[in-house]
């Protein structure tokens, strides 16, 4: 079994963060407007799929998709399987929207007025932890990237 290094372990916890925040993602689709309302997304976005709008979806698939692809480049970092391209910047560019997303929702909450206030707090605490969780891996890591 390989050993791994606290950065690495780090990178390693990101990932499986971001892949279980996508795979959240794609069950709202799956699962339909419970699960949007459940997850804070607000009755608006809920009530478009239940009138079967396509928009919800493909706004969820695509934040799914980002989340699966910044899981990926945890994995490279972490040194499960080979470098991505730029692996290093990307991690950089992930911490700093995750820590960004921490920070800046009261700026942003605005532009999303059917989001509760549960969940601008919950999804807030949970970017800023997998932001400073990719961050100490990144870190970590830096020379080895």
């Amino acid at each position: 079994m390989p050993t791994f290094s606290n950065g690495s372990l780090a990178l390693l916890l990101g990932a499986s963060f971001s892949a279980a925040a996508g795979m959240a993602h794609l069950a709202c689709i799956v699962i339909g407007p419970p699960a949007y309302r459940f997850m804070g997304a607000g009755e608006h976005m809920a009530r478009a799929v239940e009138a079967k709008q396509l928009r919800p979806a493909l706004v969820t698939l695509a934040v799914a998709g980002i989340l699966l692809i910044w899981a990926a480049f945890a994995l490279s970092g972490a040194g499960v399987f080979g470098p991505l391209p730029l692996t290093k910047w990307a991690l950089v560019g992930i911490c700093a929207v995750y820590l960004g997303r921490a920070v800046a929702f009261p700026l942003i909450k605005s532009s999303f007025p059917g989001n509760s206030k549960r969940f601008w707090l919950v999804s807030s605490g949970i970017c800023g932890v997998v932001g400073l969780v990719h961050a100490y891996g990144t870190v970590s890591l830096w020379r080895m990237l």
